[in-house]
């Protein structure tokens, strides 16, 4: 299940030139200002009788469609906190390119992370990496992954894989997609395999490299073309 208590986002990085979401072709473009949603409070909703309308043991995607550390956020992000603070029997997912705010509006009793929270740093090239991966690992967090995707490029995560569960890698969707190479995935399963963390190929993206051949894949087949070349690891892990 996602939960997006805002809506609305800005171009951050080389990653978000044609974002799914709110990139030239996408149905959100120009959706700049930022808003909450009547999704808002949906954690913490109850029927009539008393009881969470989203029940326990689940996972929660949260801001996929945005950015949870958005700077128009700050304050509402306070709430948020509470909230996630108060359903202590679900798992919050939380995935940021802009993982360098993620101090802003964090709560006092933050201490070394609540541990059903889950954050997923975004890189979608060696830059990125390079400058979130050693701000990502040096922050109170007790659960982490690293999602390469858009994959725009060769990656080497190597240095920063110690403190990190997983890895998801993707590739970018959408008519002007940038080329996502199979060798560049491969080569992340392998950090991941020697580092001991599990791995995902979520997707192929639209333009896929494999064995020297450019392929335009179908958006509804790109999830299901990435499970058919089998190179999960996941022991296990229940994906979001």
């Amino acid at each position: 299940m996602n939960w997006e208590p805002w809506t609305g986002c800005k171009p951050y990085s080389e990653g978000c030139k044609n974002c799914y979401f709110y990139g030239p072709l996408a149905k959100r473009f120009g959706q700049n200002e930022i808003t909450k949603t009547d999704k808002f409070y949906l954690p913490v909703r109850k029927n009539a009788k008393g009881e969470y309308i989203v029940k326990g043991g689940g996972i929660l995607a949260t801001c996929f469609a945005t950015d949870f550390f958005l700077p128009e956020a700050d304050d509402w992000r306070k709430d948020a906190w509470a909230m996630i603070k108060e359903r202590q029997d679900l798992d919050f997912l939380i995935l940021t390119k802009r993982i360098d705010r993620f101090e802003v509006s964090l709560p006092e009793d933050w201490g070394e992370g609540y541990e059903n929270v889950n954050i997923g740093c975004t890189v979608e090239n060696q830059e990125a990496a390079d400058y979130r991966l050693p701000l990502f690992l040096s922050f109170p967090i007790k659960r982490r992954f690293i999602a390469c995707a858009p994959l725009l490029e060769e990656i080497d995560l190597s240095a920063y894989l110690q403190a990190v569960e997983h890895v998801t890698v993707g590739g970018e969707t959408g008519r002007d997609a940038r080329l996502c190479d199979y060798e560049w995935v491969l080569k992340i399963r392998e950090q991941c395999l020697k580092a001991g963390a599990t791995f995902w190929f979520k997707n192929t993206g639209s333009l896929f490299k494999m064995d020297g051949v450019i392929q335009k894949v179908n958006p509804y087949k790109q999830a299901s073309m990435a499970k058919e070349l089998g190179i999960d690891k996941l022991d296990g892990k229940k994906l979001f």
